[in-house]
């Protein structure tokens, strides 16, 4: 619930940002109102990078507004981001309620406007390694997610073998 000069509005918000408000007297939020014919929705965000992917992935089609906030609400923006300019299927897969031919339209309709910021992330040694790696944790028994949380305490400048070793070793 958000109180706003006396008047509350109910607000389907991401957990970082129900964390951030959970016993703060004062909290900014951002902010976004979906208006249907019928109803006026309001989603709440921890930051402005939450928010944007979930105003572009509004734009692909069969992603409407609670799978959009079930999708940025899973794993950190830049992450997500991260997926997608890796093509990255798997991770939006994992996601309760997204099937394949939906990951996919994702990663292709998305990877064109993420298109600028395409080269930074891949240059900042988030390819093909940091799948390996990842995969290699899937084969072990890991899901999608308990292996992108595990490779994400790992410096991706390693070998994926050296990040998956130190990974099981946290682990153990």
């Amino acid at each position: 619930m958000l109180d706003v000069g006396g008047v509350g509005y109910l607000v389907a918000a991401t957990p970082s940002a129900v964390r951030r408000a959970d016993g703060a007297e004062e909290v900014t939020v951002e902010t976004y109102l979906h208006v249907r014919e019928d109803a006026m929705q309001l989603y709440g965000f921890a930051d402005h990078a939450e928010r944007e992917l979930f105003v572009q992935l509004l734009t692909v089609n069969g992603v409407g507004p609670k799978v959009a906030l079930a999708i940025v609400s899973g794993s950190p923006a830049d992450e997500l981001r991260r997926a997608i300019v890796r093509e990255d299927t798997a991770r939006f897969t994992a996601i309760p309620g997204i099937g394949k031919k939906t990951a996919e339209r994702i990663v292709l309709e998305l990877k064109e406007k993420l298109g600028a910021g395409g080269p930074e992330l891949a240059a900042a040694g988030f390819g093909d390694a940091h799948v390996v790696a990842r995969d290699a944790l899937v084969e072990l028994g890991y899901s999608v997610a308990d292996a992108e949380r595990a490779l994400a305490d790992t410096d991706p400048e390693l070998a994926p073998e050296e990040r998956v070793r130190l990974a099981l070793k946290k682990a153990a």
